[in-house]
């Protein structure tokens, strides 16, 4: 089985899979007479295909221990799935290359407290994971007609450690 070790999630590292949602080093200005900061444009949604638009959740995630077997991940072709947490604990980001159709060596990012991301269409994640605690997560992603859920697995596991 592959060893697949965490790592700290920032921007740079995880540019080539999304979008890392917080406010750190974000455009923001006053809003309110003053009584309420504004961070704009944290991410991007989107809502492609027949009918497609895009729609708000809550995810009531159940947490996982460390070490984690992975054996699979999925993607949504015609829409963006953001995660962000709605209290300050860690959660895993688990992402993949696309490789011809098929998912590339898996990544895995730990988030900081007040860090969510946001998955562009057809890239290959892990589920929502929480570490440690049951965790509310808000969600924003695409509702619409066809089909917007493709999962892979993989033909051996990798496990999932911290360093």
């Amino acid at each position: 089985m592959s060893i697949l070790l965490v790592e700290p999630l920032t921007r740079e590292a995880f540019a080539p899979f999304g979008e890392v949602i917080e406010t750190d080093g974000a455009a923001h200005y006053p809003i309110n007479g003053g009584r309420c900061e504004r961070y704009h444009a944290l991410a991007r949604a989107e809502a492609k295909g027949p009918g497609g638009h895009v729609i708000i959740n809550i995810f009531k995630g159940t947490p996982y221990a460390l070490p984690l077997k992975l054996t699979m991940v999925e993607r949504h072709p015609f829409g963006s799935q953001a995660f962000f947490p709605l209290s300050p604990r860690p959660f895993l980001v688990v992402v993949a290359p696309d490789e011809g159709g098929r998912p590339g060596t898996p990544r895995v990012f730990l988030t900081s407290p007040g860090q969510g991301v946001n998955y562009p269409a057809n890239l290959w994640h892990g589920v929502l994971t929480p570490l440690g605690e049951s965790q509310d997560f808000l969600v924003v992603d695409r509702a619409g007609d066809g089909n917007n859920l493709e999962e892979f697995h993989f033909p051996e596991p990798y496990e999932i450690r911290l360093p």
